[in-house]
């Protein structure tokens, strides 16, 4: 007795979806956008109809941003410290703001990422 076979579904181009989800638009069509505020994710898209309903990318952005943002900041500190010597207030004032300010950035677009990966593997966040 043979196991019933499912059919297979065509497979989903990853890089375009990844950069779609970056830019906030849809995988899938790349035109409606996925996030109806800030980290809010429409249940469907507005333009196409597909479902995103089922992404669940829970704390992986954050993880992710905390991580870049991290190295970012520190090569950039340890920089402006050895080139220019700026007082301390200078460098907490100055890396503190840009280090929340690039966090917030990357945050929805990292969501958008997350959710093109998701949506190109067929991954329904169960």
């Amino acid at each position: 007795m043979q196991p019933a076979s499912t059919p297979i579904a065509a497979e989903r181009p990853f890089w375009p979806a990844v950069r779609r989800g970056w830019r906030k638009r849809c995988p899938n069509c790349g035109e409606g956008r996925i996030l109806r505020s800030y980290l809010k994710l429409h249940a469907t898209c507005p333009h196409c109809g597909e479902d995103i309903s089922h992404a669940r990318v829970d704390d992986g952005p954050a993880y992710v941003a905390i991580l870049v943002t991290g190295h970012v900041m520190l090569a950039a500190m340890l920089h402006v410290y050895i080139a220019y010597r700026p007082g301390p207030w200078v460098m907490v004032t100055v890396f503190s703001l840009g280090s929340v300010l690039l966090a917030l950035y990357m945050l929805p677009r990292l969501k958008g990422a997350f959710v093109g990966v998701q949506w190109a593997k067929r991954m329904h966040g169960f």
